[in-house]
Parts: C-alpha cells; structure tokens; sequence
C-alpha cells in the first residue's frame, strides 16, 4: 500500500464538505481495531495516515490514537495465536461501536449546563442507541427559533451542534457545490415520513351501549430521530442528576423508595405540581395551586412546537405542562384515567426502549406490576400516543412493568381554572400553527437525472397538456372558449341504452 497524500489531493474527496470528511474521519477510526485486524504493522500504519488525512485540521485525534494502540495489541495477540472468547469480542465490539464517538469531544456530547454549579456533573450514561450514518451526518432538526441562545432556566439549547446552522453547511476550499434542501423542505420532508395509526378498534360495554373504548387514540412514529432521541434522554438524566443533589424545586424531582416490585419509578414535573392520590394534608388527587415546580425547560418546549407543528397535537391544546418518567426494570404504572384538571388531548412519548400500554374497562392483577387489559399497544422509541375522546375519559390504561430501562414524558395542557397561583403562560408557546399540508409541501426534483433530461421531460409534458385552440370548443358571449362536453364512454354507453328503453317502452 502507498502513502496516501493528503485528503486536497484526492479528487474523490471533492465531492464531500469538511464536515462529512470530519464526521468519516471519526466513524472510521472508531472502527478501526475491526478494520486493522489481521493487517501487518505497515498496512495498519497506512490505514492509519489516510484515515488522518481525512481531518486535517485535527491530524491526531484521540479516538485514532487509542484505537490505533487496540488495533496493535488486538494484531499482536493473534500473531501469538492467542484465543480470543466469543464474549471479549463482543464486548470490544460495543466499545467500538457506532455510538461510542457520541460519547468523546464533538458536537453531540451531553447537555450544555450554563449554570456554572452544574459544570463539575458527573458524565451520566444512557443505554447505547444504535445510530445509522445518516443520522451522524444529519443536521439537527428541532433548534426551533432559538438557536443558540440560552433559556430562562440556564440551559442551552440542546438541539443545535454550535458549528454549522440549519441551511449552512461547513465547506472547504475546494469543496464542489450540491444541491441543498432550505430548512423548511427538509423539516416537511421529514414530517411527510412520520407513519400514524388512528384507526384502533376495541369494542366494550359502557353506561349500558358498545362504545369504541379507544376512539380518539393517536399513534405517531418517527417523530423524533435517533440523534434527538439521544439528546433528549441525556438532558433527562442531567435534570434527574440536579433533582437528586437539591439544585431543583423540593416538588419537581420525586424518587419513591422501591418498597416492591413496580414501585418507585422517579419522576420530574414542570409546570405544575401534580398530586397523584390524597397526600398527608387531605389534599385531593389533582393539581396542587399552592405548590410551585420549575418551568418548562427550553428544551421541552421545543419538543412542544414539534408536537404542533407536525400536527400531532391541536394548536388549539397546546401543552403548558409535562411529567418525566423514569423507568427501571420492574416498574409500572397501574390502571387509571388521567385527572380532568388537564384538558384533552394529552400525549406521551417514549424513548430509550419498546414497551406495551393496555387499555380497558376493565383489568386483573395478575402479579405485582403485571396487569392484563382488553388492549394492549405497543410504542415504539421516539414515538408519540395522542389520548383524546372515548381513549382518554372511558377506558382506562396501565404501564405494566417494563423489561429495562425507559423513561416516558407525557404532555399536558391544564384547566385555565386549575392552574398553580400566580401562574403565566409562556410566551414562547402562543400562536403556535402546524404545517400546511399544500403550502409548505417541498417540489419533488429528481436530482439523480441530469438537467437536460429533467428539462426533456418537461417538455414532454408541457407538450401532452397542450392542445390547439379550435380544439377548445366554441367561443362564447363573453369571448372566453367554453370546453366541450365530451362524456365519458361508460357514461356515452348508459345514456345510449336508456334512450333505447325509452323508445322501446314508448
């Protein structure tokens, strides 16, 4: 193998922008114990070097470094014919994996605390989400109208990379020129994927007649992509890490001794304190006024303009509250009605891992965290369940224990005439609107073709809609051509046989 030059050099390298360079540069060092494997010394040195000259600016990262010295120990232990186990390699896999240059100094690393208190946290680490190319090279979708600015509460916003805006992309000297996408095509492109289910069917008896218990459910998949998924689930945990040292409102961050199996899941509320059954003070299940919990934080809002602009949720309910749910292995939610101190709709979405919700009338303990129920619905992570009519106020819904880890936010809009005293609502969050469906619907080019072709084609077509002015018709009085009636010749076929019966008959 040959030295390689440097990454200017190769025409190949043209085509892409630095940062996608940059982006390869990091995938493939993570990689490269796997890729080195039974390489001699100057096979794997070159490897190395032209991986390098992918990131000029950067010719010695970290990740290269230390998996270049894994490489060689991995090589030199098979020269030794040393046996590898089955179970050491995959663990060596995981510490390679795609997710692991989440994890060093780049753009996509934890949540940016502002408050200087919270910068000495401690590094909290979520289950690995398994992230394709695409989403690595993706640019965030979800900064809203903030961009970098921080939020009341002291966070930054988490969903912009802090390098290259939407719309912008970092390019080299001799970087060549792609067609780009603005980012509202992107953004309508994206919510022309999202799949939705609202046709759930459970027929049960209510007040005497068969109702449909779950009209009104919604099932929205694909909302959020796995990199908004990762950094939504980090910035939980650095909320739940500040709950757990007091650096949050006594009644935002609740953690319930586990006393049995399926309870003591921990929970963070914003907006509004929520009490789930009468408390030591005879105060009854609802919304607490006198108790005040944190704000909404930035971050959570921008989820909330999500929500509304890719018509998941009504501009008309948009939610002013929501409640964080941490799941572990073993815990549960048990049968019930959300409490009409919030109006409907009403969502939940999940991240993390799958799990089942169960609805119904109607339910059996079948052991401690385990229900059973007419209806079971799986969500997947990254989705978003919409509960509104018949889902919301007649049947009722249980989280039975989860298989591992998860953590659910579920979004709520309160009664005007139940919100916290001395209450305002936030002015980010006010003359939300959804996308229109026509309007902001991007023009479908096929970029693949060349333009000649793509030019070809339209004039094909502009040539079939043309047609010659004789052929319109006759002018009538105003001067306009009126289009003859032609009709159709199932239509011309009826109309002959009536006439026949007509006469036939006469």
């Amino acid at each position: 193998m040959n030295n390689p030059g440097s990454s200017t050099e190769d025409p190949f390298l043209l085509r892409y922008s630095t940062a996608e360079l940059r982006i390869a540069s990091e995938f493939l060092g993570n990689w490269l114990p796997f890729l080195s494997r039974d390489l001699c010394d100057d096979c794997t040195q070159t490897l190395t070097h032209r991986i390098r000259s992918l990131d000029p600016d950067n010719p010695s990262p970290p990740w290269i470094s230390n998996n270049l010295e894994a490489s060689q120990e991995i090589n030199e232990n098979n020269n030794n014919h040393d046996v590898i186990s089955r179970g050491s390699s995959k663990d060596e896999a995981e510490t390679c994996s795609l997710g692991s240059w989440k994890d060093g100094s780049n753009e996509c690393s934890g949540p940016i605390i502002a408050d200087a208190s919270m910068s000495s946290l401690p590094a909290v680490k979520s289950p690995s989400t398994r992230l394709s190319w695409a989403d690595m090279a993706q640019e965030d979708e979800l900064e809203g109208e903030e961009g970098d600015e921080e939020d009341k509460d002291g966070v930054k916003n988490e969903f912009t990379d802090g390098h290259a805006k939407p719309g912008q992309v970092v390019r080299g000297v001799n970087d060549q020129q792609k067609p780009e996408l603005s980012r509202e095509q992107r953004e309508c492109i994206r919510f022309q994927k999202v799949q939705r289910k609202k046709d759930y069917i459970c027929l049960e008896r209510f007040n005497g007649k068969i109702v449909n218990i779950l009209e009104g459910l919604e099932l929205h998949s694909g909302v959020f992509s796995a990199v908004e998924q990762k950094k939504i689930t980090d910035f939980v945990f650095a909320l739940q890490e500040m709950g757990r040292k007091g650096e949050l409102k006594k009644r935002t961050y609740s953690a319930p001794r586990k006393w049995m199996r399926g309870k003591g899941r921990v929970t963070l509320q914003f907006g509004c304190c929520y009490n789930y059954a009468t408390d030591q003070d005879n105060n009854p299940p609802g919304i607490l006024q006198r108790e005040t919990v944190d704000p909404l934080p930035g971050l959570f809002k921008l989820i909330i303009k999500r929500l509304v602009r890719w018509h998941v949720l009504p501009p008309t309910c948009v939610p002013d509250s929501c409640i964080v749910n941490i799941y572990e292995e073993g815990d549960c939610i048990p049968p019930h009605i959300d409490n009409h101190d919030f109006v409907r709709p009403f969502c939940t979405v999940s991240f993390l891992s799958e799990c089942k919700i169960v609805f119904g009338s109607n339910f059996n303990v079948v052991a401690p965290g385990e229900f059973s129920g007419a209806f079971p619905i799986s969500l997947p992570v990254g989705s978003v369940l919409v509960l509104n009519g018949n889902g919301a106020d007649v049947a009722k819904h249980c989280v039975p224990a989860v298989p591992m880890k998860r953590i659910s936010i579920t979004f709520r809009r309160m009664d005007e005439a139940k919100r916290p005293d001395g209450y305002s609502p936030e002015s980010d969050l006010q003359g939300l609107q959804p996308l229109s469906y026509d309007s902001d619907k991007p023009k479908k080019q096929d970029l693949s073709k060349p333009q000649w072709q793509r030019d070809r084609q339209q004039m094909a077509r502009r040539a079939r809609d043309y047609r010659p002015v004789e052929a319109r018709g006759s002018p009538d009085g105003g001067g306009n051509y009126s289009e003859p009636r032609v009709l159709p010749r199932t239509r011309q076929v009826f109309m002959d046989r009536r006439k026949l019966r007509v006469s036939l008959g006469s």
